[in-house]
């Protein structure tokens, strides 16, 4: 990223986005306000560090629902998904890391300004989108995500789409629901296989298997390992597997 970029008001765009990391890492954290619409505590807020700021979404963990079947701590999932991302090589969620804030530990992502009246099915319309939808699709299904909504798919200021709210992914057992299903029965694109297929061959990476417990470890490769094998999107043959609400 740009040094420029830094002095700027906002840090928003850019990979590989180690000065957004290294800002939300050390900078000091001022909440502006609670985020709506959200089932756990989350919060907006500016983190500066001398000239430079951008703004985070924060997660404290003393802010989290209790769940029946996924442990305390869904903020670690979050900065999980974020290191799949990267370790796919596909950029799709915003620079995500733990850290200390106002509330306690929690997870800081970069905030993306976005275009907030796209979402998944708008998006979608749209052919160009294709590609990163279905690899938006690829790493929803190697990750387990069971909260795949249309809101949580962003079209970026820079015409990139991210995804957000990765709380409640890498679960061991087959939980996934989502919105993305138009690219059922579709052969998965070649470059998609390939990084799948890489993640599957070899160790996970140190950062983010430190994260998740040895069957979630065990699931994403597995996962990865079926998807390179059936060579094609999955098709919900029972109509279960999308959340609720849609968007």
């Amino acid at each position: 990223m740009p040094a420029h970029e830094l002095t700027a008001p906002r840090v928003v765009h850019g990979r590989p986005d180690g000065a957004a990391l290294r800002l939300l890492e050390c900078g000091e954290v001022e909440i502006e306000g609670r985020m709506p619409w959200s089932s756990n505590a989350t919060f907006l807020t500016t983190v500066r560090s001398g000239d430079a700021e951008c703004r985070a979404v924060y997660k404290p963990g003393r802010g989290e629902r209790p769940l029946w079947d996924f442990p305390r701590g869904l903020y670690r999932r979050e900065v999980a998904a974020y290191l799949l991302s990267e370790a796919l090589g596909w950029g799709l969620v915003p620079p995500t890391l733990i850290r200390e804030g106002p509330l306690g530990e929690g997870s800081f992502q970069l905030f993306i300004e976005a275009d907030f009246e796209q979402h998944y099915f708008t998006l979608y319309e749209d052919e160009a989108n294709h590609d990163q939808l279905r690899a938006m699709c690829a790493f929803d299904l190697v990750g387990n995500d069971t909260d795949r909504k249309s809101g949580h798919c962003l079209l970026g200021l820079d015409g990139r789409i991210r995804g957000i709210d990765h709380g409640l992914m890498f679960h061991h057992e087959f939980k996934l629901r989502t919105v993305i299903w138009e690219f059922g029965g579709e052969a998965v694109p070649e470059p998609i296989l390939v990084a799948v297929d890489r993640l599957a061959s070899e160790d996970l990476p140190d950062a983010l298997a430190a994260l998740l417990d040895p069957f979630e470890r065990d699931a994403v490769q597995a996962r990865a390992r079926a998807l390179v094998r059936a060579g094609c999107f999955p098709i919900d043959e029972t109509g279960r597997r999308y959340p609720w609400p849609l968007v």
